[in-house]
């Protein structure tokens, strides 16, 4: 039978999950603070998609069910924070798909059979997922009793988190195989006809090379062109779809940074004074260090060349003694004391090779050990290593070459075999216990000899004491009790020449500049008014993130939809400019060609050169070194050889081309294209078919209240 383990290492290579969590108790807790009124319809609403409100504890429900999933695919107890953001926009993305395709596949009689199902859980037609889960890695073959006999038990045998694991799978299963019918379908009805085929292969085939004179847009200058209110308005309401924007809120704040201060120096100096002599009298240094020291004791090893140069030449050069004290000394703000811990002749790399006994329950524990002192034994007596590594050894990998490991250097296995490889003698064998078993070591060759240490580090940061916090909070809390308005806010930070800061938030940010855990500033952003000093849900202006203390204002608000024509004038004005320009350039093209085919004397006219493009067809994307021309590379390869166009008004100027090269290619398999351009439109539809209905749907997210 097919255990939980089985099934979260084999599918994870096939379901694709993206989770995150929800801080519900903090949630929760704040909303039953506000009373029952809080519990009322739209308060609760997460969201709504498609007229159907979803509900904070219907959604923080669903988005549990994937966090549990989550934790037994990866066997993690606990997930971390942006583990949780992407649990919750995976829910969210779920429920939209949901929603907005059940009534779609419902009106086309698309959905799962129960015989279909059965079939592809436990038929002739086993699911990939399926056959995954309970293919014999001997054999290759799918193990079908074990798939029938894991669903019976599935009721009563399993453990609770292995059946909805499984239930979660099957819901992926069914899921994916109606959403290959609706692909399957939707890729049925397109159709390619013979002539798309044709212009296609013309487009693909058709190669030209082109001279062109361009005039750029930046050669006019914007006295040049007349600009009314009623063309920018006019352009504006023609192509408002290129003025849409999203939900945003402008800030403005400073920080007052937590650091160190003087005293802060002074006590960190002071501690590491007072604790040389204990430091200096301690046996064991390892402990002393892992009880007092802000860094833990380090038991690598170290040469010369691997050490500070300040500590190689006290060890290396002065004669430095086991258990001398080298310091204090200040080195990455921190006060240190070093203290030479131990000093040994060791080679860089060693030889050896290993048997290693495979240790499951406190039972194998004591056979396996009475297994080793008897393999040990035997080895020393004379045995062949080799033989008894390929009869013993749990590690197949380096049985097969007799436990043999070859040449390693520190640090490139586990410390407990590390240390016992590096510290025997040539030939020596000894036992060693790791996370991965009993090994019988034998080290076969030694590298050559140097001397190295191990020094027990004493370190003591310098961080911000309780006191300085609290003095930073003041100089903070007198900056907001004294500036309530931003226009307060705005003359006191050039009174007193503060760095102010800005950011455009959007309501699903984190983060708020690089500040930590700033999520609740950009909540606040969105619900304070424009122009007033940012509060937070106590109605405190001050917000604590990490080792700084932040006071913002909010400067503008941005809503979603269309931005009014005031607030994108001076885009309008700028496309409108570009789009006079153009016209401008194309007269004056006209003029410079009047009565002349020449390509130099055109150019010559317009005060430019004649510049070439080589290799261009239909379904290019740009000119090399001028960028996106698609009017021009359309203009070009519809022209035939030696003719001259009319002036092109481009991205980035006007163009006049004429086409001195065409080379077509000679394939002209029109039904081998039109199966080329069907395979194409049928992968696109699985992804367009679903956007299609994404877009026209009605999706209104408000999880940035939760969350």
């Amino acid at each position: 039978m097919a255990t939980l383990q089985t099934i979260r290492t084999k599918a994870g290579l096939l379901v694709a999950i993206v989770i995150g969590i929800s801080l519900a108790a903090f949630i929760l807790g704040d909303m039953f603070q506000g009373g029952s009124s809080l519990l009322q319809g739209n308060r609760m609403e997460v969201g709504e998609i498609n007229g159907e409100s979803i509900q904070y504890p219907q959604f923080q429900q669903e988005v549990e069910k994937l966090g549990d999933i989550y934790r037994m695919n990866t066997q993690q107890n606990q997930l971390d924070e942006n583990t949780w953001v992407q649990v919750r926009e995976q829910t969210w993305q779920t429920m939209i798909r949901d929603i907005v395709m059940n009534d779609v596949y419902e009106n086309l009689g698309i959905n799962v059979s129960s015989d279909e199902l059965f079939d592809m859980l436990q038929g002739t037609n086993l699911h990939p997922i399926v056959q995954q889960l309970f293919r014999n890695p001997n054999t290759g073959q799918v193990d079908r009793g074990a798939v029938v006999q894991f669903l019976r038990n599935l009721e009563t045998g399993v453990a609770p988190e292995q059946r909805q694991y499984w239930l979660y799978l099957e819901g992926q299963i069914v899921d994916e195989r109606i959403q290959s019918k609706y692909n399957n379908l939707v890729g049925k009805g397109l159709y390619v006809t013979s002539l798309e085929a044709e212009k296609s292969l013309e487009g693909r085939n058709k190669q030209v090379s082109f001279d062109y004179i361009m005039l750029n847009h930046n050669l006019v200058a914007d006295s040049q062109v007349v600009v009314t209110d009623k063309e920018l308005r006019d352009y504006y309401n023609k192509n408002q779809d290129n003025y849409k924007q999203e939900k945003l809120r402008q800030i403005e704040y400073i920080t007052f940074p937590v650091e160190p201060s003087s005293d802060d120096f002074a006590d960190a100096e002071k501690w590491i004074n007072d604790i040389i002599s204990d430091f200096a009298s301690a046996t064991d240094n390892g402990s002393f260090v892992n009880s007092n020291s802000d860094v833990r004791f380090d038991e690598t090893w170290y040469k010369r060349e691997d050490l500070p140069e300040d500590i190689t030449t006290w060890i290396f050069e002065t004669g430095a003694e086991i258990n001398d004290i080298f310091g204090p000394y200040f080195e990455d703000n921190a006060y240190k004391l070093a203290k030479l811990h131990a000093s040994e002749m060791m080679p860089d790399s060693v030889e050896a090779r290993h048997i290693l006994l495979q240790v499951n329950t406190q039972q194998e524990l004591i056979s396996q050990q009475a297994l080793a002192d008897s393999l040990k034994a035997a080895i020393e007596s004379g045995s062949n290593f080799s033989t008894l590594a390929m009869e013993f050894s749990a590690d197949q990998g380096s049985a097969i070459q007799g436990g043999n490991l070859g040449w390693f250097g520190r640090g490139m296995m586990v410390k407990p075999f590390e240390d016992a490889a590096f510290k025997n003698k040539v030939n020596e064998v000894t036992i060693a216990n790791s996370q991965f078993g009993i090994h019988i070591i034998q080290t076969t060759a030694r590298g050559q000899e140097t001397r190295q240490v191990q020094v027990a580090y004493l370190v003591r940061n310098v961080t911000p004491s309780t006191q300085t916090y609290q003095n930073v909070y003041a100089k903070a809390s007198e900056f907001a009790g004294r500036n309530l308005t931003k226009a307060d806010f705005d003359a006191a930070i050039a009174e007193q020449n503060l760095n102010k800061r800005s950011a455009s938030l959007r309501e699903t940010d984190r983060l708020v500049g690089t500040l930590e855990n700033s999520r609740p500033l950009v909540r606040a952003a969105f619900n304070a008014k424009a122009s007033t000093i940012i509060q937070d849900q106590q109605g405190s202006t001050i917000f604590d993130f990490g080792d700084n203390f932040i006071i913002a204002t909010l400067v503008s608000v941005t809503e979603e939809g269309v931005g009014s024509f005031e607030s994108v004038k001076d885009r309008v004005e700028l496309a409108v400019l570009k789009q006079k320009k153009g016209q401008f350039l194309v007269e004056k093209v006209k003029t410079a060609m009047s009565g002349k085919t020449d390509m130099d004397a055109i150019a010559s006219e317009l005060g430019t050169t004649v510049r070439n493009a080589s290799n261009v067809n239909f379904s290019s994307i740009q000119i090399p070194g001028i960028g996106m021309e698609p009017k021009v590379i359309g203009t070009a390869t519809n022209l035939s050889p030696d003719q001259i166009s009319n002036p092109v008004a481009g991205n980035n100027g006007v163009f006049i081309v004429k086409v001195t090269t065409v080379n077509e290619d000679g394939n002209q398999d029109v039904e081998n294209e039109k199966t080329r351009l069907v395979q194409n439109l049928t992968f696109r539809a699985a992804s367009q078919a679903y956007s299609a209905h994404r877009e026209k749907a009605k999706v209104e997210d408000q999880r940035a209240k939760f969350y």
